[in-house]
């Protein structure tokens, strides 16, 4: 198996697998392959002591991804499988071993290979998951095996300390060890929850261990495009009043 990340600002992670090979990814992340590669859908990661049942599914839905995994298997020769990031930013590897997994935002997990099992990570309660939103509301990959990871925008990595604590507020909190705690925490002061515009929640990021940051987010994309965007109907009033013009202008020369 070979993984080779191409492009720079919408990279492509481009999978050549040997015959019988295989990884496995949740659904719709997809964008092309060779017609030798065999996509099946399973509940089971290949970890022989994780992931099976329908509880496993469920938490992994909660998590962000999906009832069913989509594996893709090389059959009679060598294939290739490519994944492209949704968003400008980086794809990276993760290697996960038994005591060493990671927990990714929300629909931050591309594919891995067999072995690597998504489900839920949470550390508090389901109720102080929501109110975290998706920057609390993470996947956890575990198991054995190689993962693939989108975040989006540039990428700033810290190495945090025992007990050294980062403040982050939930939709840039990208990736970290499983060995970071985390802990939503509420913004001091009247005034701040009032008036400020940096969100109620942020959560605390406590080590040891490694975090990603990502610099972009989608609620921060949509707003930079929302005065862009055509939120009403006029804009489909003026194209059907040309077309409109053009047919019957040309229905009366045809007459």
């Amino acid at each position: 198996m070979n993984a080779e990340i191409k492009g720079t600002t919408m990279p492509v992670l481009e999978m050549s697998l040997e015959v019988n090979e295989a990884v496995i990814s949740t659904h719709g992340e997809l964008s092309w392959m060779t017609p030798n590669m065999q996509m099946s859908q399973t509940t089971s990661s290949g970890d022989a002591t994780k992931g099976h049942g329908i509880m496993s599914s469920l938490k992994r839905m909660v998590g962000g991804g999906g009832l069913f995994l989509t594996k893709y298997q090389a059959t009679g020769g060598s294939g290739t499988v490519a994944f492209a990031a949704k968003l400008p930013g980086r794809i990276l590897p993760v290697e996960i071993a038994n005591g060493n997994g990671y927990l990714v935002h929300r629909h931050g997990w591309v594919c891995g290979t067999p072995g690597i099992t998504p489900s839920i990570g949470l550390q508090q309660s389901f109720r102080a998951g929501i109110y975290g939103r998706d920057g609390f509301m993470m996947q956890r990959l575990e198991g054995q095996g190689t993962a693939w990871v989108e975040l989006s925008g540039e990428i700033i990595q810290y190495s945090l300390a025992p007990g050294q604590s980062l403040l982050v507020h939930p939709g840039h909190v990208g990736m970290f060890q499983d060995s970071v705690q985390f802990q939503i925490t509420t913004v001091p002061g009247l005034s701040n929850i009032a008036f400020g515009g940096d969100g109620y929640h942020l959560v605390a990021l406590t080590g040891p261990g490694d975090i990603w940051l990502q610099s972009m987010t989608m609620p921060i994309l949509a707003q930079s495009l929302e005065p862009y965007l055509n939120t009403g109907n006029t804009g489909a009033a003026v194209q059907g009043g040309v077309v409109g013009g053009l047919a019957s202008e040309i229905l009366g020369k045809s007459v």
